[in-house]
């Protein structure tokens, strides 16, 4: 099995392709970008009012070993030696399903656990075409996840690129995060493969990463906590 890390990049606005470029070309097959602001302390003012900066967001999902390569690519493209043009960091994806391309793939049917220990919750995040994520949503609802939170973001993966006059299009995407009970990952994950056809190329990806706490939703956090709150 092989093991992948999750990069996020944060980024200035309009500094995003020459990310997923620098990426690709270190050996990454894409990314999906979504938008944000920043709120950081070297926000700047007009006439005295704060102005937060678009930023643009980049998951990037990568085998281990090409963690390092990819980071550098990362910092020298968005050029993050200089304070402010935005940060990285890596996150550990327990399963991924959807990259039906490798030869070798994560086997989620026999998945035990892995390399490293399961926590009580954990976060799916599915991207599929744009229009697709009710099927994500209706498929992890009927095997047993509360719901899910969709966001819009655009692909560069390697079975994503059509041209228009010579000029790369990039397709929208839409990202559904699916906060679920571990016991219950297996299942759902399973379902959205299913219910997506996420093993067919270019269908999209799913992946899992681990949540060590929640708060706010209180059939996620047991009876015995939910009870207490009706108190």
């Amino acid at each position: 099995m092989i093991n992948h890390k999750l990069l996020v990049t944060v980024a200035r606005k309009g500094i995003a392709p020459k990310i997923v470029k620098a990426t690709k070309k270190a050996g990454a097959e894409g990314g999906t970008t979504i938008l944000g602001r920043g709120t950081g302390y070297m926000q700047r003012s007009f006439l005295g009012i704060p102005i937060e900066p678009e930023r643009e967001i980049v998951l990037t999902l990568i085998p281990s070993e090409m963690v390092e390569s990819v980071l550098e690519a990362v910092a020298r493209s968005g050029k993050f030696y200089q304070e402010g043009n935005g940060v990285a960091f890596v996150m550990n994806a327990c399963m991924v399903a959807g990259i039906a391309h490798l030869k070798i793939q994560c086997d989620l049917d026999s998945y035990q656990g892995g390399y490293m220990e399961r926590t009580p919750h954990e976060l799916i995040i599915t991207i599929v075409n744009r229009g697709n994520a009710e099927l994500v949503v209706d498929a992890a609802r009927e095997a047993g996840a509360g719901g899910g939170t969709i966001i819009y973001g655009r692909g560069t993966g390697i079975h994503e690129q059509a041209k228009l006059f010579s000029i790369a299009i990039e397709p929208e995407k839409d990202l559904v995060l699916t906060l679920i009970e571990s016991d219950r990952t297996d299942a759902v994950l399973h379902a959205i493969r299913q219910g997506t056809g996420l093993d067919e190329p270019g269908k999209g990806i799913a992946m899992v990463l681990p949540v060590e706490r929640t708060i706010g939703i209180s059939r996620l956090c047991g009876e015995e906590i939910a009870a207490q709150v009706d108190k």
